[in-house]
């Protein structure tokens, strides 16, 4: 069985942003030259988070409401958290998106659904933070 790994850096001008990384997905995907198998993409941070979903500004802008609704943001003081940082829900928020995504690999490409995108979802930005993709098949 065959693996390879690379890691992705993001640094966001924003607190929390939804950025799309199917294609550095499916550039891993070739360069690591596995035909069949899985790919494993997770958020290397606990502020942050990898997911599957459609790429359509609304509904990225629907997540931001209702995360918003869940975990918002501010008065900072609701939180036990945030004596320390200002981030208590940054970590609630990724907890509701999730940490990594798995997709199938078939014939050298990403085995999606109609639709389906990869996400790197930011919720405590403006530092560096890394998403690990991890190849294994043949």
């Amino acid at each position: 069985m065959k693996h390879y790994r690379k890691v992705l850096t993001f640094n966001t001008n924003q607190r929390r942003n939804f950025i799309n990384i199917t294609r550095d997905v499916e550039e891993a995907v070739r360069e690591s030259e596995i035909q069949n198998g899985l790919v494993l993409c997770n958020a290397m941070h606990i502020t942050a988070s990898v997911f599957i979903n459609d790429d359509e500004s609304g509904l990225h802008r629907d997540f931001e409401i209702w995360l918003e609704k869940l975990a918002p943001e501010k008065p900072y003081n609701q939180y036990y958290h945030n004596t320390y940082e200002d981030n208590a829900d940054a970590h609630l928020k990724r907890t509701i998106f999730g940490r990594e995504v798995v997709v199938a690999i078939t014939d050298n490409k990403l085995d999606f659904g109609p639709w389906e995108q990869i996400f790197y979802g930011e919720f405590d930005g403006k530092r560096p933070k890394r998403v690990l993709i991890k190849i294994i098949g043949e």
